[in-house]
């Protein structure tokens, strides 16, 4: 309290100004109240400077000297911070790696986690700022920010990134699927390539844990949308945008889930938010543990997406996305329907697959990619459809052969035999 007063007086007055006004009291020209009242302070610390003043008047001061050391750092913790700032550097150096500033939260929770050092955020900055460590950040186009949505499930923003995550290998894909209510990541996962059946197994994944939603959202790429002009040849041609729905989107027209495209790159800002924040601590960590395999980057990743579902508040919502999730799901506040294989299908293999139509030949044959497969209960000269199930692990795919609602029979046939794009 004594230093919290002599400050202000310091602020307030110089010595001259009190020595005065403390002579004067004690010469009985000025109330004890009144000078009181002009100085800012109580009854008890004025008789204190009082004392102070008669003791010594000669060396009397209300100059501010603090009576312990200011807060420091201890010298392991200075250095931690100035190795991990030099990583930054090199980070935001480095070629075709998406960084191009230092994050002071990211060195801020490393320190926590990894040394076990506890410290402000403004010191890491402050000595950033020192040494040589700082670089304002690029302004960003603002997008509103805002939940246009009132249940879970109501709509599934889906979106995908191609970027160099680790220095020290190629560009991956990430993949990744958020609910816009309450912002929680459903899914994200890192593939070397990106294509139709990565972008399925995403919709597999997401409708079975979490049920069948009301809509997704998404940009209009190739996988999610057929546009006339830049997806058609000299076959299709004659289609319009939206007349020719690519396999995505037969997937959850099956399960009756509706589709809505962006217009704009801005009107995708809001997953972009969350992907930009992965992204960046996913690429720190990679480099810092120098991360080559996509199997490793797949465990930070999803290490980062448990800490962003469970322990961080969202900026926007003001709340923990997975808690928003359950409360809303506990007060029946959602548009998550149970997923079941609707007649005439007899398996999910049937809904989450590649779709192909052929015609039987004379010799009840169909042919895909230069492949013939025969088909012994087919009708003759008919169209039947084949739907594909590729499994990588095995390297084969299950080819089922459907005619008006009829499942004819099923055949495994290697995935390099059947040479799907999709794959």
């Amino acid at each position: 309290m004594r230093s919290y007063i002599v400050k202000q007086l310091h602020k307030k007055f110089n010595d001259c100004q009190v020595k005065d006004l403390m002579t004067r009291y004690l010469k009985k020209k000025i109330e004890r109240k009144d000078l009181q009242e002009v100085l800012g302070i109580k009854k008890t610390r004025f008789f204190a400077l009082i004392k102070r003043f008669k003791d010594d008047p000669e060396n009397f001061s209300v100059s501010y000297f603090r009576s312990t050391p200011t807060r420091t750092i201890s010298k392991t913790i200075e250095t931690n911070i100035i190795k991990e700032l030099k990583i930054e550097k090199d980070l935001i150096k480095a070629k075709d790696v998406p960084i191009r500033c230092y994050n002071y939260s990211y060195i801020k929770d490393i320190l926590e986690n990894d040394y076990n050092q506890k410290v402000s955020l403004s010191t890491i900055i402050n000595r950033a700022k020192a040494k040589g460590f700082y670089l304002s950040k690029p302004k960003r186009k603002v997008h509103e920010k805002e939940v246009i949505t009132n249940y879970p499930g109501e709509m599934i923003q889906h979106d995908s990134s191609h970027h160099q995550f680790s220095k020290y290998a190629n560009k991956w894909y990430l993949i990744t699927s958020l609910d816009d209510y309450s912002r929680l990541i459903l899914y994200a996962c890192l593939v070397e390539r990106e294509t139709t059946w990565t972008n399925i197994i995403a919709l597999k994944i997401v409708i079975l844990r979490y049920g069948i939603p009301y809509s997704y959202y998404v940009d209009s790429y190739s996988v999610y949308r057929f546009v006339q002009g830049r997806d058609s040849n000299w076959r299709t041609h004659y289609k319009f945008t939206d007349e020719a729905d690519p396999q995505w989107k037969q997937v959850l027209n099956d399960c009756g889930v509706k589709v809505k495209y962006a217009l704009s790159p801005q009107a995708k800002g809001k997953i972009e938010r969350p992907y930009r924040w992965i992204q960046d601590r996913l690429v720190r960590s990679c480099y810092r543990k120098r991360i080559s395999d996509i199997n490793q980057a797949q465990l930070v990743l999803n290490s980062l997406i448990q800490k962003y579902n469970h322990q961080w508040v969202h900026s926007t919502t003001g709340e923990i996305p997975y808690i928003r999730f359950q409360r809303a799901l506990k007060e029946n506040k959602s548009l998550f329907r149970e997923f079941a294989v609707r007649p005439p299908y007899k398996s999910i293999k049937d809904i989450f697959c590649l779709r192909a139509d052929r015609m039987v030949n004379s010799y009840r044959k169909v042919s895909i990619n230069n492949l013939e497969l025969k088909v012994p209960s087919a009708p003759l000269h008919e169209r039947i459809q084949l739907r594909i199930v590729p499994d990588e692990e095995s390297g084969l795919s299950e080819v089922r052969f459907w005619h008006e609602d009829e499942l004819l029979g099923s055949q495994k046939v290697k995935n390099s035999d059947l040479n799907l794009v999709q794959l």
